[in-house]
């Protein structure tokens, strides 16, 4: 009875019930359709950009930047990566569901030859971004090796450096990391500056692969500063400078 006194009222209205229906029908039809629009806007917006890896002394790290919509709040990332040419990406468990922008991956870019690729979604009001994939990279040729370590000792009219290499994050069995020079053919450059000429005027003074090194014929009661360089042939690449270590003869 009910129904019936109902559909009269509409009826009486101008509106009958399969009008009515047809109605909310297209209705449903649209709300769905604007979701499922912006959904894919909403996940292209949080995609993370700029995915590449940065290594020095071969401690590699996969940064990235948020989404052309910037970053939410309650935005999360998650990182995966592979070496190249097989088909099953690995989940990094210490970047999965973080805030932060980088995440380091040296530990799984061990094998350094060997060429990777690393990869970034993100998450936001529980909508999933497509991944961000990184350019490939192989740590022995990309990473920036850093300068030695410089000790001046100075004695009369002579000036002795003790050069040490840079070193890697892995470790011997013993503990301690292992050096770069098991990597690399490296070879140190020593540039010499004597500060009553010229600051700015450095002059190369040693390449080679000794660590111990003897600068002579040095003028008494002059500032000299040294810094120094690692060098890779192979590569024909060098490092940056060493901080200046100083010293005035007497």
């Amino acid at each position: 009875m009910l129904f019936s006194h109902g559909a009269a009222l509409l009826s009486m209205r101008g509106i009958t019930l399969s009008s009515l229906c047809l109605l909310m029908h297209l209705l449903q039809d649209e709300i769905t359709t604007i979701v499922v629009l912006e959904n894919p806007d909403l996940q292209a917006s949080i995609k993370p950009q700029k995915v590449e890896f940065r290594s020095l002394n071969l401690n590699s790290t996969l940064h990235w930047q948020p989404g052309r919509a910037g970053e939410a709040r309650d935005t999360l990332y998650f990182v995966q990566y592979k070496v190249y040419g097989q088909s099953t990406w690995q989940n990094k468990d210490d970047c999965w569901g973080i805030q932060n922008h980088v995440c380091d991956l040296t530990s799984e870019t061990s094998d350094i030859q060997e060429p990777y690729y690393g990869r970034v979604k993100a998450a936001s009001a529980g909508v999933y971004s497509d991944w961000s994939l990184s350019c490939r990279f192989t740590p022995w040729r990309e990473t920036v090796i850093g300068p030695p370590m410089v000790t001046v000792l100075h004695s009369n009219k002579s000036i002795i450096l003790k050069l040490q290499p840079p070193r890697s994050p892995y470790k011997r069995r013993k503990g301690s990391n292992i050096p770069m020079t098991n990597y690399y053919d490296l070879l140190y450059q020593v540039f010499i500056i004597n500060n009553l000429l010229d600051e700015r005027h450095r002059v190369l003074v040693y390449e080679g692969k000794d660590k111990v090194i003897k600068i002579e014929d040095l003028r008494p009661g002059v500032s000299y500063c040294i810094m120094a360089k690692t060098y890779v042939p192979r590569l024909d690449r060098s490092s940056a400078y060493s901080s200046r270590q100083c010293t005035v003869l007497q």
